[in-house]
């Protein structure tokens, strides 16, 4: 696979280990050598990105926000940023033209929620939840988790602080982040479970002759089920209705409806 690919797959950094088992060392040098794959430091590599959005932001005289100030920060994303997502504060004027191909926030920030040229760790969260889709707010709070840039106190506090057009969607995801999620797709994949009735999961779960399966609901058993990086990352609708199915099915309850329903999201 090409390094390019295998980030993606994993976020959009990793380390070295990490890469090399998706791809050959060989492959990794003439990647960073082309610029598809950027060492950001001995044994961690990343897509590039930041330096992009930092120069961005210089030129703006603006804050890196959301996805950004993620990527930023290191940690791992559903999506690598569309562009670069930036904040100004609200009485500045921006013309069209310098906006183009930005993501530009018009939004008042405290000193305190700022570090160098990014928003805060928990700031960070607490934007990408009141913004952005469920899965990947998710994704970036469960990422800020397992680097122990933030506490999951911590971001209880700050949701509960936000405005209240945002708190309900930060406190859903301040609630629901979990750090033993070891990668965007355990995340999005347990994104995709919170939405189905009578399923409910963890990540990361030791069970006695078996090992740490990805996500285990404690209550309905061991039936496997498994599916792709495309199918949770690409068709979460079909995910859904195959777990809506499975949970029928351990919980004896009709499962015509379901079996329907994962056909009709599939030929969607």
């Amino acid at each position: 696979m090409r390094p390019d690919r295998a980030l993606e797959r994993l976020g959009g950094v990793a380390s070295t280990a990490a890469v090399l088992e998706l791809t050959s060392r060989s492959r990794l040098r003439v990647a960073v050598h082309s610029g598809l794959v950027v060492r950001d430091a001995k044994g961690r590599y990343s897509l590039p990105g930041v330096d992009e959005a930092l120069r961005a932001a210089s030129r703006l005289s603006a804050v890196l926000v959301e996805d950004s100030a993620a990527q930023y920060h290191g940690w791992e994303l559903k999506h690598r940023p569309p562009s670069p997502c930036l904040a100004v504060p609200r009485h500045r004027t921006v013309p069209a033209h310098r906006r183009r191909g930005l993501r530009v926030r018009f939004v008042d920030l405290d000193p305190g929620d700022v570090s160098r040229q990014a928003t805060t760790p928990g700031v960070t969260v607490m934007a990408s939840a009141a913004r952005m889709p469920f899965d990947e707010a998710l994704v970036i709070a469960d990422s800020a988790l397992r680097h122990r840039d933030v506490t999951q106190s911590g971001l209880l506090r700050l949701a509960e602080a936000m405005p209240d057009r945002y708190r309900s969607r930060c406190l859903r995801v301040a609630t629901l982040a979990d750090g033993r999620a070891e990668n965007p797709f355990e995340s999005v994949l347990r994104a995709i479970a919170l939405g189905v009735d009578g399923l409910h999961v963890e990540p990361q779960v030791w069970v006695d002759d078996v090992g740490r399966p990805d996500l285990l609901d404690r209550e309905l058993g061991r039936l496997v089920v498994r599916f792709s990086f495309e199918h949770v990352m690409l068709e979460p609708g079909y995910v859904q209705g195959v777990l809506d199915s499975v949970v029928a099915l351990l919980t004896a309850r009709p499962v015509g409806l379901a079996l329907e329903s994962v056909r009709r999201r599939r030929s969607a």
